[in-house]
């Protein structure tokens, strides 16, 4: 008895001992041709993968074996084994592809296509192109609502949010926003979509049943004219209660308190701040600086920038594998 407790006491001293295992980030340089592999345990760029020509959008399907990234000059989705680390597949995509999302199931691909304003439906068991949505001019933010139901697009020069019916493949509403919209985030109850606005300068509020805007969030830096706050890339606390916004050449990113919709604190990072991810114990959140070269890592807890990593040329999306 007395060597089963001790043995078992043993396990669970090595068990605390040891270290959690790190999380994979997967950066997209976009002019570099490159995605940069980051280990969360060290900091540091633990492999550079060649991919093809201006990747950008990029992500992990839902099981975490492979990363997606948008080669935009290609007109393609390159698949990554995250476990190779290296380029395996293709995937179909219409000409441009920049941001993409998927469906809860990890089966359904959307991927907003630039230069043809549509937005691409591709079936990833399949890896076969089943579908397109003709939206507004330059279609670029992604998103699905938490239920699954409905996916925004938002279109760049239409300044719009384009609701769609995921089970028809209609348009079902169209929201009239602020100049150039490049981002979308649902809250995690499904009670609003942010979309982020790069020329207008503000994130709207956007009530996803009534199809209008209920608010905005705006921006003020002491000294900084209201044309460098550019605002891009969202990201969410899963409790809703905190919003990241970053603010391109702004070279911030925005603290928001997630429900009265107002600034709290502005955190300077590196020089073009573009988009962001946490880490799935949301102690981190990365985001990719595009003119500096680097990735700045947030303390989200304290709200406090704890270390900057160098990577490829023009950094613009950022992934992690989920747990």
């Amino acid at each position: 008895m007395w060597r089963r407790c001790l043995l078992s006491g043993t396990v669970l001293w090595l068990a605390a001992a040891a270290p959690a295992s790190a999380f994979m980030a997967y950066v997209s340089n976009e002019k570099g041709n490159t995605v940069s592999v980051i280990d969360t345990d060290s900091w540091t760029v633990t492999k550079t993968i060649k991919v093809g020509q201006r990747p950008r959008g990029i992500e992990f399907s839902r099981d975490g074996k492979f990363v997606m990234v948008a080669v935009g000059d290609d007109d393609t989705i390159q698949v990554i084994d995250a476990k190779k680390q290296e380029v395996v597949d293709t995937l179909p995509s219409g000409p441009d592809p920049e941001l993409f999302t998927q469906d809860a199931a990890g089966k359904i691909m959307y991927v907003a296509n630039e230069n043809d304003n549509t937005v691409t439906v591709i079936d990833l068991e399949k890896r076969a192109r089943i579908g397109d949505v003709q939206v507004g001019v330059e279609p670029e933010g992604m998103t699905i609502s938490p239920d699954g139901k409905i996916l925004i697009n938002t279109s760049e020069t239409t300044n719009m949010a384009h609701f769609i019916d995921t089970s028809t493949r209609q348009i079902v509403a169209n929201v009239l926003i602020d100049a150039r919209p490049r981002f979308a985030e649902f809250k995690h109850d499904g009670s609003e979509l942010w979309v982020s606005s790069e020329i207008g300068g503000t994130v709207s509020i956007i009530d996803p049943v009534k199809h209008v805007v209920t608010g905005k969030v705006t921006f003020n830096i002491p000294g900084l004219r209201s044309e460098a706050i550019q605002p891009v890339g969202i990201g969410m606390t899963k409790d809703d209660k905190t919003a990241f916004v970053a603010l391109g050449p702004a070279n911030r990113i925005a603290v928001v308190d997630a429900v009265n919709h107002k600034v709290t604190k502005y955190l300077l990072v590196g020089q073009r701040v573009w988009h962001m991810a946490f880490t799935p114990d949301e102690k981190y959140l990365l985001v990719t600086n595009g003119v500096s070269n680097d990735v700045s890592v947030i303390d989200v807890a304290a709200q406090k920038v704890i270390k900057t990593i160098q990577v490829g040329e023009l950094p613009w999306g950022v992934t992690i594998a989920p747990q």
